[in-house]
């Protein structure tokens, strides 16, 4: 692991850029509680994202709508408890941002204030541009996210690639330039064409963090469920598993399951032992009286 600067025990923001300038690939990981916060960090991953997407792989809702502030007030502070090193970047869900800049900043710095999160994510631009000027300067460090974003994917048609066309492509590159400029730290592309996200990366002085948009990206992210193959549901052409840890999981539980059910566990070395004159003093007390109804 390449040793980087840190301040109060903390990768800076500032780092980030600097990677990014110098060619370094940025390694962005969602993590959901504290067992998950602390080995992505003890792994070196820069960047934490506590993701909304937890509605979905921990939760079990079918999008990442559901997701609440409170849901996610206390997955943040679990992931932090595990992070002493990395980022840990904070989702905003939907409804904690949409309606206003005052709701957007309310609500970050609860994720901030509450539950120690070092920066917060939020979709689009358009309104969000707003938001993010009115975030920076309250002190809360933003990151952006655009392309497929799923809080919005009804609008979107659906979890669809974007920018696919020269229009919806220039699109793109306006509202990260807008993002940037509204004074976004980093920039996350979702499912965008490969070459449309290397052309907005070239043009961006702030890092990108790609998932599904090709290597040209300073840095990538992942879903931990995805990655480890603990998710069953639906999972996106673009994710890599790195294991299959759900599978060997499974098997664990049926292992545990047979044991009991045929009384092979717990074994003599599972259970606690007494002083044989305890045991004989313990058994050969009296029975206690019967408990009356009352």
């Amino acid at each position: 692991m390449t040793s980087r600067p840190e301040v109060n025990g903390k990768l800076p923001l500032t780092e980030l850029r600097e990677m990014g300038s110098r060619g370094e690939r940025i390694v962005m990981v969602t993590a959901y509680d504290y067992p998950s916060g602390r080995l992505a960090d003890l792994a070196g991953i820069e960047l934490i994202l506590v993701g909304d997407s937890a509605a979905m792989t921990v939760l079990g809702h079918a999008t990442t709508v559901p997701a609440t502030m409170e849901e996610m007030l206390m997955l943040t502070r679990a992931v932090t408890r595990g992070a002493e090193r990395a980022l840990v970047v904070a989702d905003m869900p939907f409804g904690s941002y949409q309606v206003s800049d005052e709701d957007a900043v309310r609500n970050a710095v609860r994720f901030v204030k509450e539950a120690g999160a070092d920066a917060v994510k939020l979709e689009g631009a358009g309104p969000s541009i707003s938001r993010v000027t009115a975030l920076v300067g309250a002190g809360i460090p933003v990151m952006g996210h655009l392309g497929l974003t799923p809080q919005s994917a009804t609008m979107l048609g659906g979890f669809k690639a974007q920018g696919k066309t020269a229009d919806k492509a220039r699109e793109l590159l306006e509202d990260a330039v807008a993002l940037e400029r509204a004074g976004c730290f980093a920039l996350v592309l979702e499912a965008v064409p490969a070459p449309v996200a290397a052309r907005i990366t070239e043009e961006l002085a702030i890092p990108t963090i790609g998932i599904g948009s090709g290597g040209g990206c300073d840095g990538q992210v992942l879903v931990l469920h995805d990655l480890l193959g603990l998710y069953s549901g639906h999972s996106p052409r673009f994710t890599k598993r790195y294991a299959e840890i759900g599978a060997e999981i499974q098997r664990a539980l049926e292992r545990f399951a047979a044991e009991v059910r045929s009384g092979a566990f717990p074994a003599e070395e599972h259970t606690y032992a007494m002083a044989e004159d305890e045991l004989e003093a313990f058994l050969s007390s009296p029975r206690p009286p019967a408990r009356t109804e009352t």
